[in-house]
């Protein structure tokens, strides 16, 4: 089997075994749907896109950010404790191959996602975007699940299987909130709008906003520069942590 035949079937295969377990897929894409047809449509004033297309572009961010998270963070933590980790490092199998197979799954919820919310914001929000701007978006939010599994990389990696899907809430919803992806960062009051600087849930929304011009006028490449220092930073964690814990090379 050549190597490409080997990460094409790993990578089905998980795709496969989370698509099976409906407690994941199914709030995985309805959550971000049900809340930004609440928030971002029916509570938008009557006649305009604009509530509504800045809502898809945070409910968007908010979206991408669970699956990747949950993902690695449960199935990692659960692969250890069951020993299939183990089994699967001393099988023919690049670790790589493990590794990228979960994260394609995760950007395959992510694109279901992205395509549910923009469905949802052109037919029932008024949202009228140019098509660079829809493409734009579309592989920002694609690009930008890489923080985020990183971060559940390193929780599925770090914690038990019982106290990976609490920590991950813990983290989830809270960076959500924090980030300005519920409410406006303006909003929150003035420290909570210093501290969104510290998660990359804030960073990715605001490139988003940037498209639609929307955002808080900050210079796109400080908040890229943030997004690829944060993700060089957790993927160097990553892999200190992976050497310990499963002694890979």
């Amino acid at each position: 089997m050549t190597s490409l035949a080997i990460y094409q079937k790993e990578a089905w295969y998980d795709l496969v075994s989370v698509w099976r377990t409906p407690g994941f897929v199914l709030p995985a894409l309805a959550f971000p749907l049900v809340f930004y047809l609440f928030f971002g449509v029916l509570f938008s004033p009557s006649g305009s896109g604009s509530q509504a297309a800045y809502m898809l572009v945070t409910y968007s961010c908010f979206g991408i950010m669970g699956p990747a998270m949950f993902n690695f963070a449960m199935s990692i933590a659960s692969d250890r404790a069951q020993g299939w980790l183990t089994l699967k490092r001393l099988s023919p199998m690049p670790v790589s191959a493990y590794l990228l197979a979960k994260m394609a799954t995760s950007l395959v919820f992510a694109l279901l996602i992205i395509l549910l919310l923009f469905s949802a914001a052109a037919l029932f929000g008024e949202v009228r975007l140019y098509q660079h701007q829809w493409l734009g978006l579309a592989l920002l939010m694609l690009l930008g699940t890489v923080p985020f599994a990183l971060i559940g990389l390193l929780l599925g990696l770090t914690l038990s299987d019982k106290a990976a899907p609490g920590v991950v809430n813990l983290l989830y919803l809270p960076m959500a909130f924090l980030s300005g992806l519920w409410l406006p960062v303006t909003m929150l009051p003035h420290l909570m709008q210093q501290l969104a600087w510290l998660w990359p849930s804030y960073h990715l929304s605001q490139l988003g906003l940037k498209l639609l011009a929307m955002d808080q006028g900050h210079a796109a490449l400080l908040h890229l520069a943030l997004l690829l220092v944060t993700s060089a930073g957790l993927t160097l964690l990553c892999l200190l942590v992976f050497r310990r814990v499963i002694g890979a090379k």
